[in-house]
């Protein structure tokens, strides 16, 4: 029902102290480490999630655990694996619902679902967790495992909830009623914006950003030879010449007019190294709004194709643009069982574009078989891209604009909060007001594609806002000084909190 995750890794704190770019922050966290560790002497710290792969929770979790450690927090990740496959459709549900989206009408039987699998959970991790111990369970799935094994031991427990939206609407007050009890028997409560924070942790709730970990496959500088191998590698560009390093054992697919996938330059050469490209990477959901982005750069193409091929160079780079939409295997995603439908939906509606508009649309599935081989294959498109798009309806936070925006990519977000509080329009980046508005969405990536000199200043400022603020090292104190406090508020004898 769990399982530990191995989270030793090669780099350690020196690795990033001898990144000229990184050493000040490395410096600065050794010494805010330093005063606070005295309170996890004796104790374990336990992360608990859903699934070891796949999203923002677990990428970030990995250097998270394994940097604490060597702070001398002894960090371990647990991850729950329940028997009822009916349990992440449940959890899926009330993730849409969260946001907003779906039936409001929880049965009596989705709670004894809930209820089960949670209590079952529960008791596997008892085997593992000891009076003491400070468990952080991360978002909706094993939330009500870890108020269970709350009511029933000495620990101190606190809740991340990674995702939410700024608006009450029948859909959340029904998420709520359904989760606001676990969540109760909480001592703290994390969320990444206050916008999110529910009425039931009201008091108790602590805003801590996510974070990326600049020296992760997925983001780690890519000097250009490295950059074509990867793609090489991949088969998501042709190969030139002879390549130093070996294919991956699972090639990057693309599906095909007719509606098969193939590996993704079996027809042709997709040209991310010489076309400007438009790139959104994200798991396949509804909420990234993938069919509306794509909506909108055929709108743009559709403004521009019927032309002569131009000659001045704005009006070129918008002719041969292609926009790159990517995602995960979807069968490789235990805790997100809507994928498959997602990408089904979205490439219903490649096949039925012309062909010309088909020629500028790549839909790309990446394979999970090897984590290392995903990231570098998002980092290598990442890279590639003119510009990155997180055009989400609701977004909790989105780190793969943070990513973008590392790597001095120009982005382009919509309104949603997570993005909001990551790019200030006009000096970071672009937000489009509607990102289910083709036109808007048309005319603000034409804007950018048009204006190179604007693309540079706006992902300058952007890497800079990243430094500043999302940042593994600047996550990993947040966590320090809240589980410290937390501790220290038990051990002087602060009341507990029950659940409902």
């Amino acid at each position: 029902m769990t399982y530990q995750v191995e989270t030793q890794r090669q780099l350690s704190l020196g690795d990033y102290e001898g990144v000229a770019q990184l050493s000040a922050a490395v410096r600065d966290l050794r010494t805010e480490a330093g005063r606070l560790v005295r309170y996890f002497q004796n104790r374990r710290v336990w992360m608990v999630s859903s699934t070891p792969r796949g999203g923002g929770v677990a990428e970030q979790l990995l250097p998270l655990v394994s940097l604490m450690c060597e702070f001398g927090v002894d960090t371990r990740w647990l991850v729950m694996e329940p028997d009822e496959p009916d349990f992440f459709r449940l959890t899926k549900r009330l993730h849409n619902l969260i946001h907003g989206q779906g039936d409001p009408d929880l049965s009596p039987d989705e709670r004894q679902l809930y209820e089960r699998v949670s209590r079952d959970t529960a008791d596997a991790l008892r085997a593992d967790i000891a009076p003491g111990d400070v468990v952080v369970i991360h978002d909706p799935q094993p939330l009500g495992a870890g108020a269970m094994l709350r009511e029933s031991m000495d620990i101190t427990a606190i809740w991340q909830c990674h995702i939410g939206l700024d608006q009450e609407t029948p859909q959340t007050r029904a998420a709520w009623a359904f989760l606001g009890g676990y969540a109760q028997a909480y001592d703290r409560a994390v969320f990444s914006a206050p916008q999110y924070i529910p009425g039931c942790v009201a008091g108790r709730a602590m805003i801590i950003h996510p974070a990326i970990d600049p020296l992760s496959h997925k983001n780690r500088d890519l000097p250009v030879h490295k950059l074509v191998g990867i793609l090489t590698n991949a088969n998501l560009v042709r190969p030139y010449g002879p390549v130093l390093t070996p294919a991956f054992p699972e090639p990057a697919r693309r599906l095909e007019p007719d509606g098969s996938w193939a590996p993704a330059t079996a027809r042709e050469d997709i040209g991310l190294l010489f076309r400007p490209i438009v790139t959104q990477v994200s798991r396949w959901d509804r909420l990234k709004g993938f069919l509306p982005l794509m909506r909108g750069f055929i709108a743009l193409k559709q403004g521009v194709d019927g032309e002569p091929e131009p000659q001045d160079w704005p009006r070129r780079a918008l002719h041969l643009a292609r926009l790159v939409l990517a995602g995960p295997d979807p069968g490789s995603i235990a805790d997100d069982p809507e994928a498959q439908e997602v990408l089904a939906e979205i490439g219903d509606a490649y096949v039925r574009l012309e062909p010309d508009l088909q020629e500028a649309v790549v839909i790309l599935s990446l394979p999970m078989g090897s984590q290392k081989y995903n990231a570098l294959m998002v980092n290598a498109l990442q890279r590639c891209s003119d510009v990155v798009v997180q055009n989400s309806l609701s977004e909790g936070f989105g780190l793969t604009a943070t990513e973008a925006m590392w790597k001095q990519t120009a982005v382009m977000g919509s309104r949603a909060v997570g993005l909001r509080q990551q790019i200030r329009p006009g000096l970071d980046g672009c937000l489009v007001e509607n990102p289910e508005d083709p036109a808007e969405i048309a005319h603000m990536l034409g804007e950018l594609l048009r204006d190179q000199p604007k693309r540079e200043a706006l992902a300058r400022s952007a890497q800079q806002r990243v430094y500043d603020e999302f940042l593994i090292f600047t996550q990993i104190r947040h966590w320090l000084e809240l589980i410290s406090d937390t501790v220290k508020m038990r051990q002087d004898g602060a009341p507990r909190a029950h659940s409902a």
